[in-house]
This record gives C-alpha cells, structure tokens and sequence, in this order.
C-alpha cells in the first residue's frame, strides 16, 4: 500500500514539508487505542536468530534507522513500533540551529536518491534530552553529535563534549559526525591530527564517566584508502568500539537523473541507491584492515534484504537505513529481518 498510494502522494509535495507532516500525522495517529498494538503486530519480527551481541549491547533485530530521519527525537516510540532494533537521533549540537536556507532536501526518484543539505538544523540537545525523558519503549537509542556550525574547528571539541555529557544518560552509545557535507569545514576534521584529538578529547570523558558509553565514529564514503588507513589507525588508538560506513556522498557519478537537475539542485550529500557499491567497498575495506575485530555498522544503499546480506558478507554487525526506508516504506525493516534469517546470518 505504501509504494502504490502513499509514496505518491507523498512525492507529490516537498520532501521537507511532508515529512515533518508526516511525522505530526504519526504522532496524532499513535495516540488512538489499538494503532501501537496494530504497527507492532504488522511490522515486528521477533526472532532470537536476530539477535545480535555487539558493542556490548544486545540488538533485537540487526536493522537500524540511521540518523538524519528524527534528529530531534521527536518520534522515538512511535518509530520503534516499526520493527526498529535501534534508533539513531541527531546529528545533535549544542546549541539549537536553523541550519541551511530551504530548500534543501530534493528527491532524485530515477535514482532512488535524495541530496540535502540540510546543515545539521536541530532544536538543540537539551530539548532532545527532555523529551527522551519521557521516552515508554525499550528501544535502543543512539546519539549522533556534531558542532554548532559557528563554532569554529579549533573550539569543536566543546561542541562535542557538551552534547556528549548532556545526552550520556539517555542513549546507549554515541556517535561522533564529522562527515556531513553540509556544515562548513567540518570534513576538515577528519584529517588524522583533529580527528585523533577530537576522538582522545571524547573518549577521556567517556571513560571518567560512569559505565563508558561504546563510541563510534561516522565517516564519510569519499575517502581515500589512505585516508581510511588514517581512520584505522585512529580506531585502534582512541580505542572506538565502531565505525559508522558511510554518510552521504558528495559524488555525482553516474546518475539516472538528468545533469540539468542535479546541476540546479546544487550543492549537498547524496544518499541512496547510488551509494550502496561505494559504501561496502569502504565496509570491505575497513574489515580486513581491521581484521575483523571491530564492530561496523553499515548505511548507504540499502533497499532490500539482499542490499543488507551484501553488508554483512562485507563485514557489517549491523545495518542502517534511511532513504530506503522512504523510498520502500516501513515493510523494509520486517523484510530484510526475514532474509537474514533465511540466509542464516
């Protein structure tokens, strides 16, 4: 029903205004008695050939939601209903922002695609705090923090570790972006000197806390092998429980979509079905040089259950989607939690 009528209706209107449309239409729809009962019951699939140990965390199902979908958690329960085994907010800052000038989210269907940039607009962490506060399910909660786009690369490390103290008590582990392309100069920050600086700053408070958090780092899918090495070798000194493969593309590479339209559309990271090849070659990339020993969490064009087992046969523990999940509707979870069973894996 999503793909035949919902979806199109949907692309009828501007991606922004319908989402947010969409997730007001949620909010006001799980409230009638019965509809979280009716979601669980069509979406869920509970199987113990699911579970998955990883970071020290016991995931109920490998398939995540990644980040950039309910940056403010505003949506958490109720997209736990879905079939979720983990839901990442943010990019949080501490600080609320507007981020870019609209618009900035545009839908490249021939592609599959989206490119945003949307400039990590979010109502501040303290606001994402109150309302995990109230959160009712178990579902487990990332946190993906960034800094403030004022705030320049030599003070970041601030950024970081406000919104890392603010949100420790309420996730389960922590993502530090430095990847979107959408905050000025922030890829800057994946150079191996700011990285390793910013990566020890956080993980010095992670460790004088009580019970560290696992902390992950979320990179980007335009890096050299070199630089990728660098990312190695930062991992294995800051001692990250994960990496995060990949964000959103900058590239342009053979789209579907007519090079006027993406012209027009301008600058942003594209995400989608274009990325999918990209990102598991930095997955496969990463796991052997890594020799199997650290936890990757995959994201980037996935679409079906077969997109997935392509993931994890490259090295992923576990799996994100985002424009999949608007592109494919809600039934992907349940889907792709049925291949990985009927591919044992």
């Amino acid at each position: 029903m999503y793909k035949l009528l919902i979806r199109p209706l949907f692309f009828l209107f501007d991606p922004e205004s319908i989402h947010h449309f969409a997730f007001s239409a949620l909010k006001f729809f799980y409230k009638i008695p019965g509809v979280p009962f009716l979601l669980h019951s069509l979406y869920h699939k509970k199987d113990e050939r699911l579970e998955r140990e990883v970071f020290g965390i016991k995931f109920p199902n490998p398939v995540g939601l990644a980040a950039g979908f309910d940056k403010d958690a505003r949506l958490v329960d109720e997209l736990g209903n879905f079939g979720f085994g983990f839901i990442e907010i943010g990019t949080l800052t501490p600080v609320g922002q507007p981020g870019n000038e609209k618009p900035r989210l545009f839908r490249l269907p021939k592609d599959k695609a989206i490119i945003n940039r949307m400039g990590f607009n979010n109502e501040g962490v303290s606001t994402a705090v109150e309302r995990l506060k109230k959160k009712n399910s178990n579902v487990i909660v990332g946190g993906n923090i960034g800094k403030n786009k004022v705030t320049p690369n030599k003070e970041a490390v601030d950024d970081y570790i406000a919104s890392f103290k603010a949100l420790f008590p309420y996730v389960d582990y922590f993502v530090v972006n430095v990847s979107s392309p959408n905050t000025p100069n922030l890829r800057e920050l994946q150079e191996k000197e700011p990285l390793l600086e910013l990566l020890s700053e956080v993980q010095h408070v992670n460790y004088h806390m009580e019970n560290a958090k696992p902390l992950l780092l979320k990179i980007a899918p335009d890096l050299s092998d070199h630089q990728l090495d660098d990312i190695v070798d930062i991992v294995k000194t800051v001692k990250l429980d994960g990496i995060i493969a990949t964000n959103t593309t900058i590239s342009r590479m053979n789209l579907k979509t007519a090079d006027s339209k993406v012209d027009a559309i301008g600058a942003g990271g594209l995400s989608g079905r274009p990325l999918k090849d990209r990102s598991t070659e930095v997955i496969t990339y990463l796991n052997n040089k890594l020799d199997n020993k650290v936890p990757i969490i995959a994201v980037g064009g996935i679409f079906n259950g077969q997109d997935a087992i392509e993931k994890l046969k490259a090295g992923a523990s576990l799996v994100q989607v985002y424009t999949g999940f608007v592109y494919e509707g809600p039934s992907i979870i349940k889907k792709i939690n049925k291949q990985i069973i009927r591919e044992n894996l």
